[in-house]
């Protein structure tokens, strides 16, 4: 079971940027409380010069949008809370890594702290505003902390651990969690209108955008393919719409080479097995009749669904299902940390990388700090150039690299790292969802056991009582 929270961190009065980031950082980072350094984990950025290189990400974002920051916030910080005992400090960790690139999509980098100096292990997750292209910012928007409260549940679950079972939460839904509530995304529809163009036996690609375009969307033949259907503000190239619909994949399915099958959005996906409601806790935080009457039918379909795979897969002996997915739980934790070690070369890797590129960037205006006779004017007017130059050359003397690799050649090795990784991570998708339903078909069966136990118990106390 984790807690969650989402803060803001701002600019302090009277303070840089660059000051204040150090401060927050050299706090989550603070070895006597992470195990000398053990239980921090980072993407995107190296932990040793993070507020470094956030404060040149932004600076880099000022140069590429031409734009200034309306608000004081220089970085957001996730804190995750676990309850005592229930998960040691390193898997702590890796839960906390995880929720983070998957809650930032890989767009901001990151670091995980973890501090296992109180009674309670908890994470301190902090990413950079400004994203990792350094062309747009990190939007808070309302519910964000619902959203990452509720993907740590599912995350918790998925490691085998409990979940809060009545969260007391404010804020509205985000539609990344609507889930099969959710309405079709421009995506969705435009994929809907190719597929509707494609019955139509197009005789070559042109004919197809024809079709689409006849379906109100404006087609673009520039330098990409793209569609802006009536109402939207930027157009969608024809490669995000993903596997069947690129432009080659498209034209086979027009020659016959190749049958198309439409991908289904978020509304037309099959449910998804869920948790029992405790209908009774719910009814004494203040749930009225029309609600008790929803859980009920929604308790029964949930039911259904289990006990119809369970059947299915032969596990409806409650030993069996639970040797199962602990079964389950470890392969998905062998292949997590596989994943682990994967992304931890691929980090390593990207971070020399970022070195060498800030190295050679900043080598100039470090000169020019040198020969000023390192002038605490200069030094202010140019802070973050002159900490990115130092950082890089502490991690070439922390790595023992004494002649630098090209940029060309960490490019191949991060490219064959990255497919290696692609490769592995299908399997461990297959190996999480099928752990989660595990977890989620368990735990439906001991509540509907203990349903069944408490009905006899007073079934049998009515008899007595007769």
């Amino acid at each position: 079971m984790a807690v969650t929270r989402i803060i803001a961190m701002h600019l302090n009065k009277g303070r840089t940027i660059a000051q204040c980031l150090k401060d927050r950082t050299d706090y989550a980072k603070n070895p006597g409380k992470t195990m000398g350094g053990e239980l921090i984990s980072a993407f995107g950025c190296d932990p040793r010069t993070a507020d470094a290189e956030f404060l040149f990400a932004k600076r880099q974002y000022r140069q590429f949008t031409g734009r200034e920051p309306k608000n004081d916030v220089i970085a957001y910080q996730i804190r995750q809370s676990f309850k005592p005992g229930e998960v040691t400090p390193e898997e702590a960790n890796r839960i906390g890594y995880e929720l983070a690139k998957r809650f930032l999509k890989e767009r901001h980098a990151f670091f995980v702290a973890t501090h296992c100096d109180t009674a309670h292990t908890h994470n301190h997750i902090i990413f950079n505003s400004t994203s990792m292209d350094c062309r747009g910012k990190f939007r808070d928007f309302l519910g964000s902390g619902k959203a990452v409260a509720r993907l740590s549940d599912l995350i918790c679950l998925e490691h085998g651990l409990s979940v809060i079972e009545n969260p007391k939460r404010g804020g509205t839904s985000y539609k990344s969690w609507l889930g099969d509530r959710a309405r079709p995304s421009r995506r969705d529809l435009l994929r809907a209108a190719i597929d509707a163009a494609l019955e139509e036996k197009p005789a070559d690609f042109d004919a197809l955008l024809s079709l689409v375009s006849g379906a109100g969307y404006t087609v673009g033949q520039g330098r990409q393919i793209t569609f802006r259907g009536a109402g939207q503000k930027q157009s969608i190239r024809l490669e995000s719409l993903g596997e069947g619909y690129s432009e080659a994949e498209l034209r086979a399915v027009i020659a016959g080479e190749k049958v198309h099958v439409p991908r289904k959005g978020r509304a037309a996906n099959r449910p998804r097995n869920q948790l029992l409601i405790d209908i009774q806790a719910r009814l004494r935080s203040g749930r009225g009749e029309g609600y008790r009457r929803w859980a009920t039918t929604f308790n029964l379909k949930q039911m259904a669904r289990t006990v119809a795979y369970l059947q299915e897969h032969h596990l409806m002996d409650a030993s069996v299902l639970s040797a199962r997915a602990d079964e389950a739980a470890a392969h998905c934790h062998a292949l997590s940390g596989q994943l682990q070690a994967a992304q931890k070369h691929l980090a390593e890797t990207a971070v020399l990388k970022r070195h060498i590129v800030n190295y050679a960037r900043t080598r100039e205006v470090y000169a020019a700090y040198r020969k000023s006779g390192y002038s605490a004017k200069y030094r202010l007017e140019h802070e973050d150039e002159i900490a990115l130059h130092r950082a890089a050359k502490q991690a070439f003397d922390a790595l023992g690299v004494q002649k630098l690799p090209s940029v060309k050649s960490l490019n191949a090795q991060y490219a064959r790292l990255l497919g290696e990784k692609k490769a592995a991570y299908a399997e461990y998708r297959a190996a999480r969802e099928e752990m989660r339903e595990l977890m989620v078909h368990r735990k439906n069966l001991a509540l509907i056991l203990q349903g069944d136990e408490k009905e006899g118990k007073g079934k049998e106390a009515e008899r007595e009582g007769r």
